[in-house]
């Protein structure tokens, strides 16, 4: 039986040489393993007191509704920086090579909403840890954070538990 591993192609040297990149387009393309995924990562919520599903720009958008379809709750993107109309919170977050923003709108979540952040990936952190401070800043309790892939090694997970995040993944690769 095929797991959502088997469905995510690795691309070798990709943004950068030495880098494995691992590129979720193709279990997305797949009706099979994105049922699968999706399912998988609903799994863990089911049942469970969940206001609203966040996604984090741009692939935990495709995750984030679908999985917010599936609990029959409501879907709030995370978008960069202008991405938003209207009035929005914004947190700045550090990348490998600098800094970048990302933005809530500042009436998405209501004080005691129960949220489940989404993406595709946990690397080292920095994008989830800015969405769970901007669901915190709004009043929102957070309920977990669900990947399809955790990189261990670039210390996102550990950075998030440290933060009192409970953190699913579907799979987890060693290295970069």
């Amino acid at each position: 039986m095929a797991s959502v591993q088997d469905y995510i192609r690795t691309i070798p040297d990709f943004p950068h040489k030495g880098i494995m990149f691992r590129d979720v387009t193709t279990l997305f393309a797949d009706p099979r393993g994105f049922r699968m995924a999706v399912d998988q990562m609903v799994q863990p919520y089911a049942g469970r007191p969940i206001d609203k599903v966040v996604g984090l720009e741009a692939r935990g958008f495709i995750l984030g509704g679908a999985i917010a379809h599936q609990l029959s709750v409501g879907f709030v993107p995370v978008r960069k920086a202008g991405k938003l109309p209207g009035k929005v919170i914004s947190q700045d977050y550090t990348l490998e090579y600098g800094e970048a923003t990302v933005e809530l709108h500042d009436d998405a979540i209501t004080a005691g909403e129960r949220v489940l952040i989404v993406d595709d990936l946990l690397a080292t952190g920095g994008t989830a840890e800015a969405g769970i401070k901007l669901v915190e800043r709004l009043g929102g309790e957070i309920v977990g954070c669900a990947f399809v892939i955790d990189l261990p090694d670039l210390g996102g997970r550990a950075r998030l538990q440290a933060m009192g995040i409970e953190i699913e993944a579907l799979c987890a690769y060693g290295g970069a």
